[in-house]
């Protein structure tokens, strides 16, 4: 799906994956779920590209429904795959630490849950090789994706900002549709690690000259990191699932 005429999205406000197009090659933000390949494939034949255009992934964090067929990429493509550097190890299968019990509905969670088997995320390949980034890198990648260093939903939570269209990608540091509870609009996502550290980075949002700011789950926030910080400030003080 076209968002802009170099950023295209796979997926859907559940769970998604990202495009930056560039005429040296395309960056792929985020690999969704194992199913997710097929969108892939389906985006870059209506694009008329092939997949050796992909140059690299950018994964926001090592989370299981945001590697989904990186290693597929890597191992079959050599493709590079790039990673915070303290979530190197739960890309490559390292069990995340037990979260707080996050605010759910039954609706939402049937939903989310379904969706994800649909696109066999119990098929989720650790990445067997990646290469660690940090705060401030500026990746050899169409787009130049630099590094903000975003910590809180896991250690190495990264924002990825491409210049280049405009965009900042967020991952799971904030969500414009809770999965678990189907509540709309900038708040803070489900399985975070620590709540309090994220809330922390959030304003490392600020001031960026962007259009668009991108989550991994909900609708891409269309305007300033600005607004998008206030909505969130007020999403932390609503009651739990309000």
């Amino acid at each position: 799906m076209e968002l802009a005429p170099q950023l295209h999205r796979i997926g859907n406000d559940t769970i998604a994956a990202h495009l930056v197009l560039a005429d040296d090659g395309i960056t792929l933000v985020d690999t969704g779920l194992p199913g997710h390949y097929r969108d892939l494939v389906r985006e870059l034949k209506a694009l008329g590209r092939p997949l050796s255009d992909i140059k690299g992934v950018v994964l926001t964090h090592g989370d299981s429904d945001h590697i989904g067929f990186a290693e597929r990429l890597r191992s079959e493509l050599g493709i590079p795959v790039y990673i915070g550097a303290e979530d190197v190890e739960r890309a490559k299968g390292a069990k995340p630490p037990p979260t707080p019990k996050d605010p759910r509905r039954i609706a939402p969670v049937i939903r989310f849950f379904a969706y994800a088997i649909a696109k066999g995320g119990f098929r989720t390949r650790p990445l067997q090789e990646v290469t660690p980034v940090h705060d401030g890198d500026v990746l050899p990648l169409p787009g130049s994706p630099r590094i903000i260093a975003m910590p809180g939903h896991s250690p190495g939570s990264v924002a990825v900002h491409m210049p280049a269209v405009r965009a900042v990608f967020v991952g799971d540091e904030l969500t414009t549709r809770h999965v678990l509870t189907g509540t709309e609009g900038p708040q803070p996502a489900p399985f975070t690690d620590d709540q309090a550290r994220s809330s922390e980075s959030i304003d490392r949002l600020a001031g960026l000259d962007v259009d668009w700011v991108i989550p991994g789950h909900g609708a891409p926030w269309r305007g300033s990191t600005s607004l998008l910080i206030t909505a969130y400030r007020l999403a932390e003080r609503r009651p739990a699932g309000g």
